[in-house]
C-alpha cells in the first residue's frame, strides 16, 4: 500500500494539474500582435483562432492586439506571439520577449529586412511562414500556362536581389533562362523595365516595394501590356489591374497554416525554419489572357500545379 501511494500522489498531482490549466486565463497560449486593422490582417486572426480552436487550448487563451495598443499589454507572456505583417514582426523582434516569435503576412525580403534591423537570426526564438511564393512554385505556373516561354525578365530591387541565385538555379533546372535587371534604390524603375521587355518572354514581379508599389505598378502593367509581355504577379489585385496571372496564398491560408505552426509550439515542438504557404491559389486576368490569343482557366491551373506538388 505505501509502494502505490508513493507512485499514485504524484500522478495525481499531474492530473490536477492538468486539469486546473484552462482556468488561468491570465496566462495565454498565444498572443496574436497585427500591424493594422484591415480586413486581410482580420481574415488571418480569425483563422490562427479557429486552427486554434481545435485544440484544448481554450480560445479565451488567444489574445489579439495591434502593434499601436500592444505596447500598454502588462499581462503574462504567452507561450507564442504571432505577428502578422512587417511592423509587428519588426515591433516584437526588437522586443526581444522570452516565448518565441513567428512572422507571418510579410514577403520573405521583409523578413530578411527585420532580421538586419535587429541583428536577429531566424530560428527556434524568431521565425517566419513567408506571404509570397517558393520561386518554383512560379517558374511551373510558367510552365503550366505558358510553355512557349523561355526568357524570364526580373527587375532586382533591394529586398528581392537576395533570391538571384535561387531563381536562375530553379530557372536552369527547367530549361528557362532569367534576364535580370539591378534596379538602384535612386534609379527610375524604367529604365529596367525597357530592357526586360525587349528581352523577355515574361516578366516575373517579385514582392519588392522598391519596384512594386502604388506608385509605379500602373506604369509598368500598361507597358507591359502594350510590349505584348505577359506578367506573372504576386498579388490578385495585380492580376486585376492587368497582370495575366498569379499565384499566391489568401490571408485566411496563411492564418491556418501559422495556426497549425501554433499548435505544435502548444504542444512542446519548436517553431522551426522559415517557410514557404503550404496551401495557395491562381488568378487570371482573361481580358488580358483573351488579348494576348491566350485561354487560360485559373480553376484548372489551380488544381494541375497542387497535383504537380503532390507529386504521384
Amino acid at each position: 500500500m505505501p509502494v502505490l501511494l508513493r507512485h499514485g500522489l504524484p500522478l495525481l498531482l499531474l492530473l490536477l494539474t492538468a486539469l486546473a490549466r484552462p482556468a488561468r486565463a491570465n496566462e495565454p497560449g498565444v498572443i496574436v500582435v497585427r500591424s493594422e486593422q484591415s480586413a486581410a490582417y482580420q481574415q488571418a486572426a480569425e483563422a490562427v483562432m479557429g486552427e486554434l480552436a481545435r485544440t484544448a487550448e481554450a480560445r479565451r487563451e488567444v489574445l489579439q492586439f495591434t502593434a499601436a495598443d500592444w505596447s500598454a499589454y502588462r499581462g503574462a507572456a504567452p507561450r507564442l506571439y504571432i505577428a502578422l505583417g512587417a511592423e509587428a514582426c519588426g515591433l516584437l523582434a526588437r522586443t526581444a520577449p522570452a516565448a518565441p516569435v513567428l512572422c507571418t503576412l510579410l514577403p520573405r525580403g521583409s523578413f530578411e529586412r527585420v532580421l538586419r534591423d535587429t541583428g536577429r537570426r531566424a530560428g527556434a526564438s524568431l521565425s517566419a511562414l513567408y506571404l509570397n511564393q517558393p520561386l518554383g512554385r512560379q517558374l511551373e505556373l510558367v510552365r503550366l500556362a505558358l510553355p512557349q516561354v523561355r526568357r524570364v525578365g526580373v527587375l532586382w530591387g533591394a529586398e528581392s536581389q537576395s533570391n538571384e541565385a535561387q531563381l536562375e538555379s530553379a530557372a536552369l533546372a527547367r530549361g528557362l533562362r532569367v534576364v535580370g535587371v539591378p534596379v538602384k534604390p535612386d534609379e527610375p524603375v524604367f529604365n529596367g523595365l525597357k530592357k526586360i521587355l525587349d528581352e523577355s518572354d515574361l516578366l516575373l514581379a517579385l514582392a519588392d516595394p522598391q519596384i512594386y508599389n502604388s506608385n509605379s505598378i500602373q506604369n509598368i502593367l500598361l507597358a507591359s501590356f502594350r510590349a505584348q509581355v505577359p506578367m506573372l504577379a504576386f498579388s490578385p489585385a495585380y492580376v486585376r489591374a492587368g497582370a495575366l496571372m498569379a499565384v499566391y496564398s489568401t490571408p485566411a491560408q496563411i492564418g491556418q497554416q501559422a495556426g497549425l505552426l501554433a499548435r505544435g509550439v502548444l504542444q512542446g515542438q519548436p517553431l522551426g525554419v522559415p517557410q514557404y504557404p503550404l496551401h495557395f491559389e491562381v488568378s487570371v486576368n482573361e481580358h488580358v489572357a483573351r488579348s494576348l490569343g491566350l485561354k487560360l482557366d485559373a480553376a484548372v491551373l489551380t488544381e494541375r500545379l497542387r497535383k504537380l506538388e503532390r507529386g504521384p
